[in-house]
């Protein structure tokens, strides 16, 4: 072998032993620098506005972030979500079962008929679509608001009582012994005057005997007699009519007693008023003190009628409301009375106050203890109102969801005043005619609070790249082509 072809072996050695080294230099892409790591975003389960590009806890409730999952890039923009009909919160990116009610779980597609950009005067809430196959399936009606009679009358029960101010208690006004009673069982009807027991008492029966001793004195001193004198008779006579009468001694007794000339041993006991007999105590052969009640007379001719109220229907009530009373064992009558009273406490079980009516009983048909059905009226007005199922009270507010047409439903706050017969009183937030949803308010509320909560999640994602992307930083400067360093 020449010594050229031995030069020329050579140096083709030369060149291959230097190419892993100027490779190592320059870069394995023929001089372009290495990609940099893909950068990657976390989420809170629970808050999906909350987005890092880091792990962590999330900053609201304290759990830990998870890594998102990016949709590969020929995946379509329309993004496929599958939710719980029952529960919305249940979210997944594939056709399965709700892990709680065992549900299947329906495809919802977001940017097409579902949800559309929230609202932004009902914070949490976002409009949502839904097709008429679905307001059938949720028995989902709509109704517009009217202008018309608004009553507040308050439908309660409540138990007639006694007129407590009509209730007499029968005592005598000195020691004595009964002999006879006429009103001998309770019930008993009196009327006033009738006799209702005879007794026997020692004071009474001498106080007789005075009153007959002085009248007999006036009687013997004649006019002629000394001024003073006969001025002294007439002071004592006057003076025991004074202690009968202050004993209750009717007029008619003690002039019965002056003309009779004699006292009576068994002296009557009268009836005060007209009424039942609702306690007795007087038996025969007792003896009453004045502090003992020996008859309870009851008069029916007006009674009370004790309602339950709850406490957030107090304020609608007033003395003087009428009130309007219907009685199980009488269909078809009505009876009309006031409120005269609201008691000033509520029962701490059940969280009511009572009401006191007053009702006319000329006939007596009404007795104490009987259930009725009241119901408290006040004068009607004229109001927007809607059903009570169209309104959703989330807690700090009221919504309705106001039909826009094509299925879209708008959430609406309202100021809503009182509730009645099956309707609320709406102040404002509506207007006369608008078109609102009744039924399925809460599936509705859900699929609105899952649109708002989506929308949520893609305002708060970076504009550039793909939805929860963080944007990678940026990569060094590369440089240039055949540029080796030189060693």
């Amino acid at each position: 072998m020449n010594r050229s072809k031995k030069t020329l072996i050579l140096a083709a050695l030369l060149a291959a032993l230097a190419a892993p080294a100027v490779l190592l230099v320059t870069g394995c892409g023929g001089g372009k620098p290495s990609a940099p790591a893909e950068a990657k975003t976390y989420v809170c389960p629970m808050h999906p506005e909350v987005v890092k590009d880091h792990e962590g806890d999330c900053p609201i409730c304290g759990m830990r972030l998870v890594l998102k999952k990016e949709a590969p890039a020929a995946v379509s923009a329309v993004h496929e979500t599958w939710i719980c009909p029952m529960h919305p919160e249940i979210v997944k990116d594939r056709k399965g079962s709700c892990p709680i009610c065992g549900m299947d779980l329906v495809r919802k597609e977001e940017g097409t008929p579902g949800a559309v950009a929230e609202t932004a005067g009902v914070p949490g809430f976002a409009p949502v679509t839904i097709d008429a196959r679905k307001r059938q399936l949720l028995s989902l009606k709509t109704a517009k608001v009217e202008r018309g009679t608004f009553g507040t009358g308050i439908r309660t029960v409540g138990r007639v009582a006694y007129d407590e101010r009509r209730v007499h208690h029968v005592h005598t006004r000195f020691e004595a012994y009964v002999e006879h009673v006429t009103a001998d069982f309770t019930g008993k009807y009196v009327r006033k005057g009738e006799v209702l027991a005879h007794v026997y008492s020692p004071e009474l029966f001498a106080t007789q005997q005075e009153l007959l001793l002085a009248l007999r004195a006036v009687r013997a001193l004649g006019p002629s007699a000394d001024a003073s004198a006969r001025e002294g008779a007439e002071r004592l006579l006057d003076a025991t009519r004074q202690r009968l009468r202050l004993w209750e001694v009717t007029e008619k007794d003690i002039a019965a007693l002056e003309a009779r000339g004699e006292p009576l041993r068994s002296f009557p006991i009268y009836a005060p008023t007209s009424g039942y007999v609702t306690a007795r105590t007087a038996f025969h052969g007792m003896k009453v003190m004045p502090a003992d009640t020996l008859f309870d007379i009851t008069d029916l001719s007006v009674v009370w009628v004790l309602a339950d109220v709850y406490e957030s229907e107090l304020p609608r009530v007033k003395v003087g409301q009428t009130g309007r009373m219907t009685l199980a064992y009488r269909p078809g009558r009505t009876w009309t009375g006031r409120v005269t009273y609201i008691y000033p406490s509520l029962d701490e079980k059940t969280r009511t106050a009572k009401v006191r009516l007053e009702f006319a009983n000329p006939r007596e048909e009404l007795k104490p203890e009987m259930y009725a059905d009241v119901v408290l009226e006040s004068a009607p007005r004229t109001a927007l109102k809607v059903p009570d199922d169209a309104v959703l009270d989330s807690g700090t507010r009221k919504v309705v969801f106001v039909a826009k047409g094509e299925g879209v439903l708008e959430p609406r706050e309202v100021t809503v005043g009182e509730q009645a017969g099956g309707t609320w009183e709406v102040l404002s937030g509506l207007s006369e005619g608008e078109e609102i949803a009744l039924g399925a308010s809460f599936l509705v509320d859900s699929e609105s609070r899952l649109a708002s909560a989506l929308a949520g999640m893609r305002s708060s994602a970076p504009a550039s790249g793909h939805e929860g992307h963080v944007s990678p930083a940026p990569s060094p400067a590369a440089p240039a082509p055949g540029s080796a360093h030189q060693h």
